[in-house]
Parts: C-alpha cells; structure tokens; sequence
C-alpha cells in the first residue's frame, strides 16, 4: 500500500478548542455531516446507531487522494465557495450547502476520535480525526480497515467513536427531530436511520404538517400545493383561511464580498400555518418544539426557530408553524452571515434585519388573524351543538315530566281508591308524596340539563365595558370557567352569542325556555348609560319576573332602584368624567371582592382568598 500523509492545513489545537463547543445538539451535527453528504453528490445518507459508535455512511462521490480532494477536505476554515461556479455540486449541480469549512469538525462536537473512510471510484483513504493530535499530520488507517456498510465504489463514512451525545433509542423521535433540523427529502436525497435491523426513512415534513394545520399561507409558486393539503373543516370560509401568495420580495443596496455596493432581490419563499391544536404534540421530553419558525438558504437550516425573536409572547403562538427559504442569505458574492455552528445568523445583517421585519409586522399577524377567524367558528358550531343539545335535553325532561305526572296520578289514584271514603285528606297527600318519590328517578336527566346551562350573565352597556371586563377577569381568576359565562362585548368569543343568533333568542332559553331550576346569576353593571339601554332594560326586567339572583355594581351619578333589588348594598366605581378612567376606594374594593366571592360560593366554584382577591383587583383598578 502506498504511503499516504494526511496532513490538517490548521493549528491543530484548534480542534480541541473548537471540536466539543461548536454544535449544542446531535441533530445539528447530523444535519451538519448530512450537508456535506448533500454536496458530494449523494442519493443516499445512512446514521447507523451502533453499541460504540454512531456512523454517517453516503454513496456521494467520495474523496480521491490522488486527485487531491483530501488535501481539499482537510483545509480546515477555507471558503469553499465565492463565486456561481463554486456554488453548484460536481455532478449533479445541486447548490452547495457548505461554505466556512468547518461542518468536518462537527463530528468532534460528539467524540474525542473520529474515522474518516472515504473511496472513489475504487480508491479508498482512511484517517483519523482526533481533539487532541500530536500534530498537524493525522493518523493513516489502513485500506484493509476501510469497510462499508452500504458503500461500494464511491462514498464517504463518518465514525464517531464512543460518542458522548447518543440518539434516542426510538427511531421515530431521531427521525422526527431530525426533520425539523433537515426537511429536504425527497426521491433523489433519502435519508436512512438504522439502529440493528430496524430502518426508518424520513420523509418530507412540510406535507405532514400541512395536513394538521387549520389556517395556512403559502410563498411562492413552490409551495402552492399544500394549500391542498389543508383539510377543510368549515368549506364557508376556507379560503379565508387558506391563501396562496407570491413570494415575498424586497430590493437590498448591499456591499458584496469585494465591497461593491449593488442592488440585491431579497426573496422569501415557503410557508407558514397553525395548528388546530397543540395538545399532545411535543411527546419526548428530547423533542423539538412543534411551534417554531425555521430560516433555510439553498435548502439547509440556518436558524431552527425566529419564533422568539418575531413573536409579543402571545398565547395563540403556540399555535405557529413555518419554514422559510431565504437563499440570498448564501449568496456567494456577499458576506457570510451564518454563525459558525449554523445555529443562528448575525442579527444586523441587513438581510436578516429585512426578514426579521417582514415576518414580525406582516406574515406573523396575518397568520394569527387567520387562526382567530377559525377559532371563531369552531366556537360558534361548539355553540350551536350545545344549545341543539340543551333543547334536546329539555324536550327528554319535558317528556320525563310528563310521564312522571301521569304514573304519579296513576299510582296515587291506585292508592286513594282503596282507601276511599274512609280516607282523610292528609292521607291522600302522603299517599301522593310516595307516590312522587317512587317516580322522581324519572327525572334522572335534569343534572344534565343544568350542567349545560350558562350560569351567568353579566348584563351592561358598551360603554361600561371597562367595569364589566373587570368584574369578567375577577370571575376568571377565581375558576370559573368562560363557557359558563355569557357577556357579549367579551374578548373571548366562547362568551359572546352566537353570530348567527338574535341575541334575546339566546337569552330566553336561558332565562325562560328552561325546565332546569338553576337559574341564571345576573351581575348588573349599571350607569347613566343602563338607564338609557333597551337591552339593559330588558335583561332587568326578564330577571325580575324570573326572580333571579342578581349582584349590582353600579358606576355614579346612577342609583340603582325597581325592579332591581336596590335593598341589598350595591358596589360603586367612580368614573372620571374627563379621562373615564375607574378607581374605587378600599371599602369598595373589599366589597368587589366579598361579592365576586359570593357569586363563586353559590354556583359552587372554588374562589380565592381576599388578600389573592384585593392584589388581583389592585392590578386592574386603580384602589384610593
């Protein structure tokens, strides 16, 4: 065998400083030796997971010593491409992945020794990588040692021996984390993780998560068909919510690599959606987050997740899921911006800074705006199966009643006529009270019934929203829930009525079409305003003829009276006239409080504490 020298064009204790801190996680590194792979050619990438090692194998082209391509590979930091000639792969003109050098050092992120075998086109060459070498030339292996488990004349295999990051044992979870690193995947790229005799392919995962997605946008002409993939829950406003658009473009002045100021098309292609749910997803504690807004430039990953960065910490985020292709970021002639791990770009980058922009101020926004639009109507059919359920229960328990007269009658009648007419008076009642009790499990269904009911009702004008929000945020911190709840300016649309449905329509069931004998809790915010109101006229009188419950707060000038229950001490908030801003003093603060209590402890909702009560109170009014 011929003498070979492999000889590192770099400081070697470069690698023992850069090796075990440049990547953070297995995946990036997996994805980083993927890339390479992806350069050389491959059609086929295996990640074998063995007892001592774990092996990224390729049938790419491989590398020749003769023809110098591993002196090439071993020039550790050398730009690997500047030009349009550079860009593209040998064979099969694919735009390379690479470019600082570094990603062959990806593998000491993950082992103290790395066995690089490679051959080409019969040639094969063998090395050893190592974080700490006794010098700048590397250890030869043998070609008698060089073997492949699925390469034959061309390839390359990368061994990270005794690796100190480990891939999961459940082969889904490598295969499902490691497409969120590293999506391209399809027919001409197949990506193989094995461990023993168990093989899983990854496959494109765009498509998968298109089809759990509920409201979607898609940029550019590439991704248009997975618009189709979208299901269509509610077809009258699917293309509300599913929508097919340009890519996004924006013209750059930027300096290139030899500081020439010229005029660039910055082009943001790809996709974004949101998921009907999020419950259950992350299933590994190991896992990717499922909410993130990926970066990728000639189809690798540059940054796994903007999310933070674009997002106000809104809670319906969560719902976000996107990947974008922005391919200026690797433009040749201008500037690397990839941070040296490809986890990350430099922020100021003006393309970056351009992205960043678009994403937070238009995609982002849109894309929620679509996902409340859908959670409005899956709100408002909820709402209409449960008021179809409810009348289905009241008519079963107008039946039940029914029945339970006419058994009650029949049973009693029984009873009355062998006693009669010797029977007393209050005989007959007893008699008739038995009777009732051997038929009330006929009425089984009414806990149902009143299970189903809205329990309260805040009752108020537009323009007392400020106090009626107040009093729906004390109702919410103290558990009860927002479907219990009916308040028609409510931010959260479970609360209001349904659109479609005229709003006294909704509250007669409530109030009057009922068998259930829990009735309504009615908090009445009144003002100058209330006494002005027709519906706020209308609710007090249905609640004083129904004889319901009620708690007042009341905002001056107005004073409470017929047929409100003005006998009982009502709740004041002032208004500023000027500014209409609320305040109350500490008396009524308390007062707030005790009645909010009361309300949770007659409809058997567990409340807090005052002192949790008065701060929580403190933090939306102002107390004096």
């Amino acid at each position: 065998m011929k003498e070979k020298k492999y000889e590192l064009k770099i400081d070697p204790r470069i690698l023992e400083l850069l090796g075990p801190n440049l990547y953070t996680n297995i995946y990036y590194v997996l994805a980083e030796l993927i890339a390479n792979a992806y350069d050389a050619d491959a059609h086929n990438v295996y990640i074998i997971a063995n007892i001592n090692d774990i092996t990224i194998e390729d049938d790419g082209h491989g590398m020749s010593y003769e023809r110098g391509d591993i002196e090439k590979f071993l020039n550790v930091a050398a730009v690997s491409r500047t030009n349009d000639k550079d860009s593209e792969t040998e064979s099969l003109h694919r735009m390379k992945m690479g470019r600082k050098g570094v990603g062959k050092l990806a593998a000491l992120s993950v082992s103290e020794t790395v066995r690089v075998k490679t051959i080409r086109d019969g040639e094969k060459s063998g090395f050893i990588l190592s974080r700490h070498p006794s010098g700048s030339e590397l250890q030869q292996i043998s070609d008698d040692d060089i073997s492949f488990s699925f390469v034959k004349d061309n390839g390359t295999s990368i061994v990270m021996e005794n690796p100190q990051y480990h891939l999961h044992k459940t082969l889904d979870i490598v295969k499902r984390n490691l497409a969120k690193i590293f999506p391209l995947v399809n027919e001409d790229f197949v990506i193989h993780v094995i461990r023993d005799d168990k093989e899983v392919l990854l496959n494109a995962t765009d498509e998968t998560y298109a089809t759990q997605l509920c409201s979607f946008i898609s940029l550019g002409d590439d991704y248009k068909y997975l618009a189709n993939l979208v299901p269509t829950e509610f077809p009258q406003i699917h293309s509300s919510l599913v929508e097919e658009r340009d890519a996004y473009t924006e013209k750059l002045s930027m300096k290139n690599s030899e500081g020439i100021i010229s005029e660039y098309t910055l082009s943001v292609e790809g996709w974004i959606g949101a998921y009907k749910s999020v419950k259950g997803r992350k299933i590994d504690v190991l896992d990717f987050p499922d909410n993130f807004i990926s970066l990728y430039a000639n189809k690798k990953m540059g940054e796994f997740n903007i999310l933070p960065r674009v997002g106000q910490n809104k809670l319906n985020e969560v719902y976000v899921v996107g990947q974008l292709y922005v391919d200026l970021f690797e433009l040749s002639e201008l500037p690397d911006m990839a941070l040296s791990n490809r986890q990350g770009y430099k922020t100021d980058d003006p393309r970056y800074e351009a992205v960043i922009k678009y994403v937070r101020e238009t995609l982002l926004a849109d894309i929620l705006e679509k996902r409340a639009k859908y959670s409005a109507e899956r709100n408002k059919e909820k709402k209409k199966k449960d008021i179809e359920n409810q009348s289905h229960n009241e008519e079963l328990f107008r039946k039940a009643v029914v029945d339970f007269k006419k058994n009650t009658s029949i049973k009693a009648a029984s009873e009355i006529s062998k006693i009669i007419p010797e029977a007393k008076e209050s005989d007959v009642r007893n008699l008739i009270d038995n009777a009732i009790e051997q038929n009330v499990s006929a009425l089984g269904i009414k806990p149902r019934i009143d299970a189903q009911k809205k329990k309260i009702l805040i009752s108020h004008t537009k323009k007392d929203c400020p106090l009626a929000d107040i009093i729906y945020k004390m109702l919410i911190f103290n558990n009860v829930p927002s479907e219990s709840i009916i308040y028609t300016n409510c931010e959260d649309e479970i609360c209001r009525v349904p659109e479609d449905m005229p709003v006294y329509d909704y509250l007669k069931k409530f109030f009057v079409d009922s068998y259930s004998d829990q009735k309504m809790y009615v908090i009445f915010v009144t003002s100058e305003f209330s006494e002005k109101s027709w519906g706020a006229l209308i609710e007090v009188g249905a609640a004083w003829i129904t004889s319901i419950d009620s708690k007042i707060f009341n905002i001056p000038p107005c004073r409470p009276g017929n047929p409100l229950n003005d006998e009982v001490t009502w709740h004041t908030t002032e208004r500023d006239p000027q500014t209409k801003e609320l305040s109350m003093d500490k008396v009524n603060a308390d007062m707030f409080c005790q009645k909010i209590e009361d309300v949770c402890k007659k409809l058997n909702y567990t409340y807090k504490e005052r002192s949790i009560n008065r701060s929580m109170l403190e933090s939306l009014v102002a107390v004096n």
